[in-house]
This record gives C-alpha cells, structure tokens and sequence, in this order.
C-alpha cells in the first residue's frame, strides 16, 4: 500500500454563476501515486513535479 506523505488539504470556496447565486465548491489536491527509491508513495502533482526537478539538478 502507498504511504501518503502530503499533508495537503482541499481548498474550499463559493462557485458563483452569473446570477451571483453562490454555492459551495471543493478544489481537491491533484495526489499522484509515484515510486520513489522503491517505495510507493502519494504526493501532490506539483510536488511531484519539484522533485523531479530537484533530481535532474543533482
């Protein structure tokens, strides 16, 4: 089983029509699941993304 390692929440707001009428509406957190160093592990997509950049650095 992955390991979640994001403590990365859903943002959470009104979605307004044009009518102004407001509704509630829930942003979720693009989690990924991804490999690393053998383990399986579920991240966000823009951590994913900075750590593969932090890996092409090194």
């Amino acid at each position: 089983m992955a390991t979640k390692i994001s403590r990365k929440k859903p943002n959470f707001g009104n979605a307004r029509s044009h009518a102004l009428n407001a509704t509630k509406k829930k942003q979720c957190v693009n989690l990924q699941k991804m490999t690393i160093n053998g383990e399986k592990v579920i991240i966000s997509a823009r951590e994913a993304r900075t750590l593969k950049k932090a890996a092409a650095n090194n």
